[in-house]
């Protein structure tokens, strides 16, 4: 609530206004009244985001159906849902955006994340069906990769592990970790009508991770 409180007033600073809905997106009813209820108070719906997320870092063989089941359903069942409610709406109101925030594991494979690295290369393959499907709506649909960026869910994990933070700095031409604000170029213009010819692409956003080195 804190930081649904907080994004809201961030927005009002600048001069936006905002609204937060809040919902378990594990259940696809809930997905499905999100977008309702968004279109409801919004008027519109033009673009949706799909951002949620989480992980269970184990070894394969560790791996419970809980874990598979929970991160399947949080990560990619429910971009799945959303998006099908929201392209409702969308074809009726001329067209929209619809960006799906995937990983670097939608393009390479990393350990101990099989099931998380599974969503988010179903939500790659996802992105291009949405794009082939929807573009006679005027639906573009696209994918940002994020590489290794700094967050609340990654800080300890990642970053404050020594070894991590080196062997991924050491293959990392920015030789930084990305933050969060690292998205947004790439963000605003996929949400605009800048990219009304772009669709269907996975874009990575990871300081030239995946260009080698």
């Amino acid at each position: 609530q804190d930081a649904l409180d907080e994004t809201a007033r961030a927005i009002e600073r600048v001069g936006g206004t905002a609204t937060f809905l809040t919902g378990d997106l594990a259940e696809v009813d809930a997905c499905r009244n999100l977008v309702a209820q968004a279109r409801a108070k919004l008027g519109r719906l033009d673009i949706l985001i799909n951002c949620a997320g989480m992980n269970r870092r184990k070894p394969i063989a560790d791996v419970t159906p809980d874990d598979f089941d929970t991160i399947m359903a949080a990560n990619l069942r429910s971009a799945f849902f959303v998006s099908q409610a929201a392209h409702a709406i969308m074809r009726t109101e001329g067209g929209g955006k619809i960006i799906n925030i995937g990983s670097l594991t939608t393009l390479m494979g990393l350990g101990e994340v099989s099931v998380y690295g599974l969503t988010k290369a179903g939500l790659g393959q996802l992105t291009k069906t949405m794009a082939l499907e929807w573009a006679r709506d005027n639906i573009q649909v696209n994918c940002l990769a994020p590489g290794f960026i700094d967050t609340p869910l990654t800080h300890t994990s990642i970053w404050g592990d020594d070894k991590r933070r080196t062997w991924i700095l050491d293959r990392t031409p920015a030789k930084r970790p990305g933050l969060p604000e690292d998205l947004i170029g790439a963000a605003l213009l996929l949400a605009s009508p800048a990219s009304s010819f772009i669709t269907g692409q996975t874009i990575a956003i990871d300081g030239g991770y995946l260009a080698g080195g």
